[in-house]
């Protein structure tokens, strides 16, 4: 879901910059005091789970997490990602500095949407939250690799194979989050239902 340093256009870097800079600020203005440590502990899930990964052209096929950030965080995905983010290029090369508004909203952008669209479900009972956690963690590895890959076509054209080759190898890490967020909601509404979205 990294996009390397010196492919996209000014056009896109200047843009995904200023996107992800206005969904940062929402995110830290929603931010409770008392959910800091929470946001602080999903970062470093995304991290992690994002450390193990495969290079595709430009890009990376990794696992994300995105979907249970979102659900647990709302807007707060915004500065966890970034936060991740910055930690990877720094440290590890991973991404890069001018691609961190793009990178951002990849992962962010999807984590919003899922906790408005699934977040109200979960707390139902039987097949129907089992399907809005399953669709959470799916549905925002979907979203990711579409932003992704609209990124590079916004770039240039002869980026549209890469973009399908990226949303393809996605297709298998979307299965797998989608399953990895029904067992951690599961598990959460058993031990910490408070931590899930209020319906």
């Amino acid at each position: 879901m990294h996009i390397s340093e010196g492919y996209l256009s000014a056009t896109v870097l200047v843009s995904g910059g200023a996107l992800a800079a206005a969904g940062t600020a929402i995110g830290l203005k929603k931010l409770d005091y008392d959910r800091i440590a929470e946001a602080g502990m999903l970062t470093a899930v995304f991290f992690t789970a994002s450390l193990v990964h495969v290079p595709i052209g430009p890009a990376s096929a990794h696992l994300i997490m995105n979907g249970m950030i979102g659900l647990l965080l709302g807007w707060a995905a915004f500065p966890a990602a970034l936060t991740a983010l910055i930690l990877q290029a720094v440290f590890f090369q991973f991404g890069g500095i001018t691609t961190l508004g793009v990178n951002t909203l990849s992962i962010a952008v999807p984590a919003v949407v899922v906790h408005y669209v699934c977040g109200p479900w979960i707390h139902r009972r039987g097949w129907i939250a089992l399907a809005a956690a399953f669709a959470a963690g799916a549905g925002a590895v979907v979203l990711a690799a579409l932003i992704m890959a609209a990124s590079l076509v916004f770039t240039g054209e002869q980026f549209m194979t890469v973009a399908a080759a990226a949303v393809a190898m996605h297709l298998p890490i979307m299965a797998i989050e989608g399953v990895i967020t029904l067992f951690c909601v599961g598990f959460l509404k058993a031990v910490k239902p408070e931590m899930l979205p209020i319906p």
